[in-house]
């Protein structure tokens, strides 16, 4: 068995990127809109600007932000994130103004695309608890 098959557990998080100052803006979406909670940055870390946020049981899904001088969105490149309640939250991110994309080009579980506040890409999948 190959390292890959067995030594790869989970994933801890994903950082996109972000321009300096706009946190508020990253707070807005990701813990209103998202309901994620935001993580304290370690020290060392934490002048650098961006915020960390996470979801899920025992904070098991984060996205961490972080700034970019050059800026630009990930138009293509994504974190996919599972949730239970894929219509609860594609409802919450339309009621805050944000567009919710279905895709449907691949068999499984129901999908979709937004964008964060800066135009970075999200995708959402539905988990089959959302099925039953």
């Amino acid at each position: 068995m190959t390292f890959a098959r067995k030594g790869f557990v989970a994933l801890d998080h994903v950082q996109v990127a972000m321009p300096p100052g706009e946190e508020a803006k990253a707070r807005a979406f990701y813990v209103d809109v998202l309901g994620m909670t935001e993580l304290a940055k370690p020290a060392a870390l934490a002048g650098r600007g961006g915020c960390w946020f996470a979801g899920g049981e025992g904070a098991s899904v984060q996205i961490h932000c972080g700034v970019e001088q050059d800026f630009r969105p990930a138009k293509k490149a994504h974190p996919a994130v599972l949730v239970v309640g894929i219509d609860e939250l594609a409802g919450r991110i339309e009621a805050a103004g944000g567009e919710v994309a279905w895709n449907d080009d691949i068999d499984g579980p129901r999908r979709f695309f937004c964008v964060d506040p800066f135009g970075n890409r999200l995708e959402f999948i539905g988990s089959f608890e959302d099925e039953v």
